[in-house]
């Protein structure tokens, strides 16, 4: 039998602040859950703020920074509350910029959103037989099938078509509860036998570029917040930086014994522990 989780949780932030200078934040799941900030998130940013702490918020959204600022603002979340904020799509977009000119690119993205590619020198194709490139930004997992982006991906996998990435995680917040995300599409390419470069956490390359924007503080004085126990709490582990685990977002359900399972999947435990955002 698995044992319990024998983690404490903490109180709240309050209790955590005099040791970090930086905090890197999670968005879905943790200040909000897609449609409107979760009880205490905002007020928790605003005393972060007051506090003089840098506030990074760092997410797989597979679209580019700036889409997400708007998103948040919208949410009531102001960009006034954090000192900016990474996204793998971002991170994705700036590595796809360095390609060669002229690519034909499979764009698998959510509500036909192209902004993943805008500005770049790619040409859109719908026939994965004729893609030089896939990209995976984003998941309709509550409207398509797994099976039928498997029948779409399969042509450019068969043809060794590499594939990017840009939001790793397996599973996604809906209004109809969770479903299967990007992440997840892309394993399905990876079982088809295409290979993917992946771009977000848990991988190296977005939290560089987090660090970029606080370079002058050391990896022991950051602590990271997140929902997502291979993303978030794996990821810092893989940087060397500290972990704080929220049981909202994606294991707003699950057991102790559940999560004790999750960490030894990831092969990464969180320092602390707390019900929810709060200060």
């Amino acid at each position: 039998m698995t044992a319990p989780c024998t983690l404490k949780p903490v109180a709240g932030l309050a209790s955590l602040v005099d040791r970090y200078d930086a905090v890197f934040i999670d968005q879905f799941g943790v200040l909000h859950d897609g449609s409107a900030p979760y009880h205490g998130a905002v007020d928790t940013l605003a005393a972060l703020a007051d506090c003089g702490k840098r506030v990074v918020l760092l997410s797989n959204s597979g679209k580019r920074s700036a889409s997400n600022v708007a998103r948040l603002d919208r949410l009531g979340i102001p960009a006034s509350l954090y000192s900016g904020i990474v996204t793998s799509g971002e991170v994705g977009w700036s590595i796809l910029r360095d390609l060669d000119p002229g690519q034909r690119c499979l764009l698998i993205a959510r509500d036909g959103d192209r902004m993943a590619i805008d500005g770049l020198p790619i040409t859109l194709v719908d026939d994965a037989a004729e893609c030089d490139i896939v990209l995976i930004a984003g998941s309709e997992g509550d409207r398509m099938t797994i099976d039928a982006y498997r029948a779409l991906l399969a042509p450019a996998a068969r043809r060794g078509v590499p594939a990017y990435c840009t939001n790793p995680d397996n599973q996604m917040l809906t209004p109809n509860g969770l479903r299967f995300g990007a992440g997840a599409i892309a394993s399905s390419y990876v079982e088809l036998g295409g290979a993917v470069t992946w771009i977000g956490k848990p991988y190296p390359a977005i939290y560089a570029a987090a660090r970029a924007l606080v370079p002058d503080i050391p990896a022991d004085r950051i602590l990271c917040i997140g929902d997502s126990i291979e993303h978030d709490i794996g990821g810092a582990a893989q940087a060397g930086i500290a972990s704080c685990l929220v049981r909202t977002g994606i294991i707003a359900d699950a057991t102790d014994a559940e999560l004790e399972t999750q960490f030894a999947q990831a092969d990464a435990r969180p320092d602390f522990i707390l019900s929810q955002l709060r200060w």
